[in-house]
């Protein structure tokens, strides 16, 4: 099943809220340059395909039609934005949280409380009025580059159904995220004494 015949009317301003959501994160560092660097590395945004948005109604027992979907999932459209460092993940979402065209609905600060799997990440859910005066939900993810790399290894494991020595392999991955935020803090303290210079 293509997006199209999934989504139908909603196709579009789904689109256009991609669009939208990928620009303005993309004019944050021309506005808001921070010494000699880029807060905003690069952000990816994606539509989730109908296969995943289905499986998702289906694990939380609704129905799958494509109202349902813009009704109940908040996620339909996601931006990944990320940073250099973990002080630009929270400068950037403040300044998200400010703008008028949005209403943030919700904000979950799993950089300050990480998950138990070492999980660092700030997320957003917005409501975003389309140019036609709809309203959609999306997803924002803030993270820096470090954790971005452990996140990716991350997700496959979570999508693989078999894995030999998955407790090894988990508490592998918790120590590592937790060198990273180490590594994250460091790396901030170092840019920082580099300003005072």
């Amino acid at each position: 099943m293509t997006y199209e015949e999934y989504y139908q009317e909603y196709y579009p301003l789904l689109k256009e809220t991609e669009e939208k959501l990928v620009n303005l994160v993309k004019e944050y560092p021309l506005h808001n340059t921070v010494g000699e660097y880029e807060p905003v590395l690069y952000c990816k945004s994606r539509i989730k395909t109908p296969k995943s948005m289905i499986g998702k109604l289906q694990r939380r027992g609704l129905l799958t039609d494509k109202d349902t979907a813009m009704r109940e999932m908040h996620d339909a459209v996601g931006i990944r934005v990320i940073c250099s460092f973990a002080d630009n993940v929270y400068q950037v979402a403040d300044w998200l949280c400010g703008r008028e065209e949005f209403e943030v609905e919700n904000r979950k600060d799993y950089m300050s409380y990480p998950k138990p799997n070492g999980y660092r990440s700030l997320h957003l859910i917005l409501k975003v009025r389309t140019d036609s005066g709809d309203i959609l939900w999306a997803e924002i993810q803030l993270r820096t580059i470090a954790i971005d790399f452990w996140a990716a290894l991350e997700h496959q494991i979570k999508y693989k159904h078999e894995i030999r020595h998955e407790k090894v392999i988990r508490d592998e991955l918790k120590r590592c995220a937790d060198e990273i935020a180490s590594v994250d803090m460091s790396m901030q303290t170092i840019r920082d004494m580099i300003r005072e210079e």
